[in-house]
């Protein structure tokens, strides 16, 4: 568990069992072969963190960690017809109910003690600028 890079840390935070349990609600995991809705997640979160232009950005930015993909919860990289097609496809809605429940659960916490404490190990931080989730109609 050393050798997890960044992106596989941000992913290992994220509440799978209620996701799961969102997924076996809407049924967007039905008629499924391979590509579920953790893949896709997994796929559209890379295409932020990496600034992903286009599907083929995505699927080659996956496939080039092939070793480090089950940190990730996949088990391989989607083609570029299949991005899209989920894209196109997947019910939105999937996504946006596990995001108002992540945001209910860690984004509004409140009520931190301020202690001190000694930080032992290594610290990785992201930027906390906003996450641009625009994209452009063609």
């Amino acid at each position: 568990m050393t050798n997890l890079n960044l992106f596989s840390q941000i992913i290992s935070k994220l509440d799978r069992t209620s996701f799961k349990k969102i997924v076996s609600e809407k049924l967007t995991d039905k008629h499924q072969n391979g590509y579920d809705s953790w893949t896709h997640l997994v796929s559209m979160l890379f295409c932020q963190f990496a600034k992903s232009q286009s599907v083929r950005d995505i699927s080659n930015g996956l496939r080039s960690a092939t070793g480090n993909l089950n940190h990730l919860g996949i088990q391989r990289a989607p083609s570029k017809s299949t991005v899209s097609y989920q894209n196109k496809n997947r019910d939105w809605t999937l996504f946006r109910d596990y995001y108002y429940q992540l945001l209910s659960r860690i984004g509004q916490q409140t009520g931190f003690k301020q202690r001190k404490f000694r930080i032992k190990s290594k610290i990785f931080l992201l930027d906390s600028s906003t996450i641009s989730l625009c994209f452009k109609l063609i």
